[in-house]
């Protein structure tokens, strides 16, 4: 079996991972994929959002399958322009995508269905913004609409917070037009929990929770990132909060899209705070989030071809899922000055010794491969993942790991793991 993964990040390198032990595939390709990815994938030179390239080359190639991770290619149709010449995707259609690709779409799907989520209101231009922020309650969240690569939420503590964050997003375009239209939502508390969800469109099987860690630096200082490390299992959510959520979110969201006639066939992500009246939807992504795929995949038991032939197929609920009752924990290494300015192209040295461990997998996200040596090339450049059997050997086993790798500017969190 041929499989085609579409993306270049970590989670990329470890779907890859997974799918490779597999005994009915024969070939892995990659588009455009990354230094470490070249390793166990044939890496193609075509853009992950270049849908026509895409078809062309899985047309060429008779690729049986195709996995398209990232958020972008989802949101404008890849899997429906796959889906139109035979060939099998993965993933959501354009109108299922939207989930993720339109903050105000899925607020309001959540309002309209019941689904518990913060209070909010979505403005189209910056006046009425600002004049809804002059007056609201305090701490106030603020979204971009459509993607924004994970950085699109700000958290304002004060009124001047929350103008400027109106002024960058709708006014200065600072995550371009996916600023068009913006979600102030009333803040909540309690801890953050992420679930990763398999679905068919109308089953839904949940897989092991995790945490991960936003914010640049210890402590959740700083800025937004598309994430610096997580953990798996979260150590707050049970297995009453796991029931309690499949009845009021996870169910209710599968049919809430059914109903809509957008029904959600791949891997849906569900951002959930626990607050003291129960958890709530943060926030939903159409495919699998990063780096908390470099937790969840490791402890998976099951064939990740299987379970995905099962989704295709609308088959989900003859699909028995197991995983490994092991704990896993990665520290994201990344260049210095990410989420902003970074310098790219510095050798990454210490990644040979590490290969031959079993309970330890780096996955690369931002690296270049070049004449056997590996190098910096974006702002994430590693995952590395530790499992054992708590969460506090997991822990020490991923850092001592990272001390052992170096390149210029290296900069990570020191207290991932901890929350």
């Amino acid at each position: 079996m041929k499989i085609l993964v579409v993306g270049s990040g970590g989670r990329e390198h470890a779907i890859l991972w997974k799918l490779k032990q597999s005994p009915r595939v024969t070939k892995l390709y990659c588009a455009p994929g990354n230094g470490g990815i070249s390793e166990i994938a044939e890496c193609v030179p075509i853009k992950a959002i270049d849908i026509n390239g895409i078809v062309k080359f899985s047309l060429e190639k008779a690729i049986d399958m195709v996995v398209v991770a990232p958020d972008d290619p989802l949101a404008a149709g890849m899997v429906d322009a796959l889906e139109k010449v035979g060939i099998r995707a993965l993933g959501p259609k354009k109108n299922a995508a939207i989930i993720e690709a339109s903050k105000v779409f899925s607020k309001e799907l959540m309002k309209k269905y019941h689904i518990p989520t913060a209070a909010y209101e979505s403005f189209n231009d910056s006046n009425s913004a600002i004049e809804y922020v002059k007056s609201a309650k305090l701490p106030l969240v603020i979204k971009a609409d459509g993607l924004a690569l994970g950085k699109g939420v700000l958290i304002c503590n004060t009124t001047e917070e929350a103008l400027t964050a109106v002024s960058s997003i709708m006014e200065d375009k600072k995550f371009g037009d996916a600023g068009q239209r913006i979600v102030v939502e009333e803040f909540m508390t309690g801890p953050e929990v992420s679930v990763l969800a398999f679905t068919d469109g109308k089953t839904v099987i949940p897989m092991v929770s995790s945490q991960d860690h936003k914010r640049a630096f210890d402590n959740d200082q700083g800025l937004n990132t598309g994430g610096m490390g997580a953990f798996s299992p979260s150590r707050v959510y049970t297995e009453e909060l796991q029931e309690e959520c499949l009845r009021t979110i996870f169910i209710p969201t599968i049919k809430a899209m059914e109903l809509e006639g957008r029904p959600f066939k791949g891997i849906l992500y569900f951002g959930l705070m626990l607050t003291p009246d129960g958890p709530k939807v943060l926030e939903y992504n159409a495919r699998f989030g990063d780096p908390e795929t470099q937790v969840v995949l490791p402890r998976l038991e099951t064939d990740l071809v299987e379970i995905f032939d099962a989704i295709i197929d609308e088959k989900l609920e003859t699909i028995k899922i197991s995983w490994s009752s092991h704990c896993a924990v990665c520290v994201v290494m990344a260049s210095g000055g990410y989420p902003e300015n970074y310098a790219k192209g510095y050798e990454i040295t210490g990644l040979e010794t590490i290969k031959s461990q079993e309970d330890i997998m780096l996955f690369h996200a931002g690296t270049k491969k070049e004449s056997e040596k590996f190098y910096t090339n974006g702002g994430r450049v590693l995952g590395v993942t530790a499992l054992a059997e708590d969460i506090e050997t997991a822990r020490k086993k991923a850092y001592e790991t990272v001390s052992a790798i170096y390149f210029e500017n290296a900069h990570y969190r020191k207290d991932i793991g901890i929350k």
